[in-house]
């Protein structure tokens, strides 16, 4: 019988150089794989559109930021406009910076409250041309982008929270989309915040509708419910969003770990709790206080965080939110 021809097991890339010189080899295979002009033209756009927004988002690296989704419909003269003004406006108060898609409605208002120069704005062409805001016009912090899903990408990818303003289909796919990417771990947890005017029920409806058929039909985890708050009170929004990062700074996975970095180090009696109250999601051993890993050598600025290291099962990450929740609630 033949032998098989068994090609040499290639190292993973581990520098930026390394991962360069696998796009360019990629790429090169696209002439080989005959792929079609209209597929290397997608490629092509989507990698420009990628490679632009990290330049510019990497400008404010150290900024924490809101990312605001909302309809592009709502008058300025809405009670829900009008929130999102003063959560803009707050937010901008608190040290953050408010991301949007750029457009008229809930995403000007998000801006507006921001002002120019903490607001970045993330448009998309269409084919009835959604122009920018006039707080985005002109501004260096605008990207404009062919494809929604580069587009959203973004707006996860460079997000501390997500808050949520009444709106149509794309607000409800967004929202949809985030919880989606929490829910499986698919992103870094951050917190979602769906806003409603005082008396309004877009969300409480929303809320219903999750509630009695997807938990209530065992659709999803009941545990899932704690990855989203929703309020009709700015102040409330401001402090949900802020006070998820009271005490919880950010995680990571190094090797089979998820290490969990904190802005203050916890007392024994609450690692005691989180221990007792999560061993559910802990796959073998213990929720343990850790130093930086050399694997963590690439972000400096976080090297003096105390730490929290623990082998994550990986499925449950609304208790993980919910393990996040009494850390910051600790003394």
């Amino acid at each position: 019988m033949p032998v098989e021809n068994i090609q040499p097991r290639r190292e993973r890339p581990q520098t930026i150089e390394d991962f360069v010189r696998e796009i360019k080899e990629a790429a090169d295979k696209l002439i080989l794989d005959g792929a079609t002009r209209g597929d290397v033209k997608l490629l092509c756009t989507a990698f420009k559109e990628l490679r632009h927004c990290f330049k510019v988002f990497a400008r404010y690296k150290g900024i924490r930021k809101a990312t605001v989704f909302g309809s592009a419909r709502t008058k300025p003269d809405h009670a829900t406009y009008e929130l999102a003004v003063a959560f803009g406006r707050k937010m901008r108060e608190a040290g953050w910076m408010i991301v949007t898609g750029a457009g008229a409605g809930i995403m000007e208002a998000g801006h507006v409250g921001a002002g120019r120069d903490s607001s970045i704005g993330l448009n998309i062409l269409l084919p009835f041309e959604q122009t920018a805001n006039h707080v985005m016009t002109g501004n260096d912090k605008l990207m404009t982008m062919r494809y929604f899903f580069t587009r959203k990408l973004m707006f996860v990818k460079e997000t501390d929270a997500i808050v949520l303003f009444p709106g149509g289909f794309g607000t409800l796919d967004e929202g949809f989309e985030v919880l989606t990417l929490i829910q499986t771990g698919k992103s870094h947890l951050f917190p979602v915040v769906l806003v409603d005017q005082p008396g309004g029920t877009y969300w409480s409806r929303w809320a219903e509708f999750i509630e009695t058929e997807l938990k209530g039909n065992g659709l999803i985890s009941p545990p899932d419910s704690s990855l989203y708050r929703i309020t009709n009170s700015v102040d409330d929004a401001v402090t949900e969003v802020t006070g998820f990062y009271r005490v919880y700074h950010s995680m990571r996975y190094v090797r089979k770990d998820l290490v969990v970095r904190l802005n203050r180090p916890i007392s024994d009696a609450t690692l005691q709790r989180i221990n007792a109250e999560f061993k559910d999601i802990v796959w073998e051993g213990r929720i343990e206080r850790a130093d930086p890993d050399p694997q963590e050598a690439n972000e400096p600025d976080l090297l003096d965080l105390p730490r929290l290291r623990f082998r994550f099962d990986r499925h449950g990450h609304s208790r993980f939110r919910q393990m996040i929740d009494m850390i910051n609630k600790s003394d």
